[in-house]
């Protein structure tokens, strides 16, 4: 039996967010609203999605002794997310600029902070959390090393998400734990690289598929997603919403994927039902504040 449905390992950030009419060109400054203060970073979003859902989830992940590290530990905590893998310290909170045009689209510049001290040591030292765990997410906001490390610690029995962002080359051992590996558009074209000579999502996920994960999902949006695995590719349809702020629906979906597999869901399954929770997430400005309960998400 496991403790956990999901352990999350990953970044934890400060998201400080800024309503922008038009994002600057180079050498530009901008007017923009007022900034807002929200808990954020991939992996405390994952984390927190999943948890807001119903999913028994962990989180592995490092802050700063700082207020923004508090804020960060206030917000999973107060999600249901155990926070025993929380580490504190070394240098501070991650922080993440971000401005939300008014289509709902944004621009992203992270520092990294505490999240590039998380060390594979500390992902050795939390060996009870992945034999606890049935499903085990990460994402790239924390060091390369520290991923290969997550791989070899897995249980036997469990399953392997990666939503590689922010893209870099990943090793074969990685890309053959995958399952599956999550991309969005801009994430399948940087690891395709120069494998990626066609403009069809159909052909990424195939040639994604190629490059040894068990399975693929390419989130395309509003046009839903694609899942790909030795079944063939199918095509998830959409959710219609009006969009305010996309900050952390990619994030949103890979929680809520996560946790369907790890309740037994198989992969299309689990990719329609993120696709609704991602598109849940939209509706509402900023991060973790904007993810859905499970009763929204049937609501939807």
């Amino acid at each position: 039996m496991y403790d956990y449905d999901l352990l999350v390992v990953g970044s934890a950030n400060a998201d400080l967010v800024i309503a922008v009419e038009r994002r600057p060109d180079a050498g530009e400054t901008v007017l923009g609203g007022d900034l807002a203060v929200h808990p954020g970073g991939k992996g405390a979003n994952q984390a927190v999605a999943a948890a807001r859902l119903g999913a028994r989830t962990a989180l592995l992940a490092r802050v700063g002794d700082d207020a923004y590290g508090r804020l960060l530990l206030d917000s999973q905590r107060a999600a249901g997310v155990d926070t025993v893998g929380v580490l504190v310290g070394e240098a501070p909170t991650g922080v993440a600029l971000i401005t939300v045009d008014p289509s709902g689209d944004n621009s992203i510049v992270v520092s990294p902070g505490a999240n590039g001290r998380l060390k594979p040591q500390d992902i050795h030292a939390a060996e009870c959390l992945f034999q606890a765990s049935r499903v085990v997410s990460v994402q790239l906001e924390i060091p390369p090393e520290t991923v290969e490390e997550v791989v070899r610690s897995l249980a036997p029995d469990s399953r392997f998400v990666l939503n590689p962002s922010p893209p870099r080359p990943l090793s074969a051992k990685v890309l053959a734990a995958c399952d599956p590996l999550i991309v969005n558009e801009h994430e399948a074209r940087v690891v395709l690289g120069e494998a990626c000579v066609s403009d069809r999502p159909e052909d990424w996920a195939k040639l994604l598929l190629a490059k040894g994960p068990r399975s693929v999902v390419v989130t395309l949006g509003a046009e839903g997603a694609l899942v790909a695995s030795s079944a063939g590719v199918e095509r998830i349809p959409s959710v219609k919403v009006d969009a305010v702020d996309t900050t952390g629906a990619g994030d949103a979906f890979t929680g809520a994927l996560a946790f369907r597999l790890a309740a037994g869901a198989d992969l299309v399954e689990a990719a329609a039902y993120a696709a609704r929770v991602g598109a849940a997430a939209v509706t509402k400005e900023g991060a973790q504040v904007s993810f859905p309960t499970a009763e929204e998400v049937e609501a939807l």
